[in-house]
């Protein structure tokens, strides 16, 4: 990979990053309009349901009035909440929650992200702010890998597979069809889109072939219940070891 297109993506990352990782304000929006997103993305639709999704975006930023209005904005707000911090619509934006057996917060995915992070000698900007499976950190990552000195495609590809490119097509799908402003579903969409086209491209550049939901599947599950059996409690048997007092 160039280190122009590594440039490049890394910049598409960062505005996704920002339009995930908090609400919008009259400036975003505005430059969002001016900078024509996603239109501008350096990935680009490459099948028609990806087309529609960035059409779905260009239209949902047409109907926001200019400059945008307090009662806008407060929709907009109203839906992130719903999104990002009540889980209100199902759709958590914690990793944990869809992997976990009990839809749980704070599991082994977040501390698996952790490591991952730690190793990489990644720090996210505001890491107290949220877990560390949030999908505005896991975007952040990998902006912080496109923007490092040299890509290794076929690590930030496996990255891609079991984590975030694994919870957040049922992410995305379920913000599309529960939202109430057209510009969340779409980025909804556009996200997911946009990170399939990179994954494509990474198995295009790197020859890191896609495995099937299948198989991601049996992968995860696999490492989950391996993840268990380590921890799993040592139980008392009483008389075994002893006196049972």
């Amino acid at each position: 990979m160039t280190p122009e297109l590594a440039a490049a993506l890394a910049e598409d990352l960062e505005q996704l990053v920002r339009l995930h990782d908090r609400e919008l304000d009259a400036a975003t929006l505005s430059a969002l309009k001016a900078a024509d997103f996603p239109n501008g993305l350096a990935l680009m639709p490459q099948s028609e349901i990806a087309a529609q999704a960035y059409a779905n975006m260009t239209a949902a930023l047409a109907e926001l009035p200019e400059p945008p209005t307090q009662a806008a904005l407060d929709l907009l707000a109203a839906d992130y909440a719903a999104i990002y911090l009540n889980n209100t619509l199902g759709a958590s934006p914690y990793e944990s929650v869809w992997l976990d057996d009990d839809h749980l917060t704070c599991q082994r995915p977040m501390f698996e992200l952790r490591e991952i992070y730690a190793e990489a000698g990644f720090r996210a900007s505001d890491w107290r702010a949220r877990f560390d499976d949030h999908i505005a950190l896991q975007l952040e990552f990998l902006k912080f890998l496109f923007a490092s000195v040299a890509v290794d495609g076929k690590k930030t590809a496996k990255f891609i597979d079991e984590h975030i490119g694994y919870w957040l097509p049922d992410f995305a799908q379920r913000v599309a069809l529960g939202c109430n402003t057209p510009f969340y579903s779409a980025l909804a969409e556009v996200t997911h889109v946009w990170l399939l086209r990179l994954r494509e491209l990474l198995d295009e550049i790197h020859d890191c072939p896609i495995p099937t939901r299948e198989e991601m599947t049996l992968r995860i599950q696999k490492k989950l219940a391996l993840d268990k059996a380590e921890v799993a409690p040592i139980r008392f048997m009483p008389g075994a070891q002893g006196p049972s007092w």
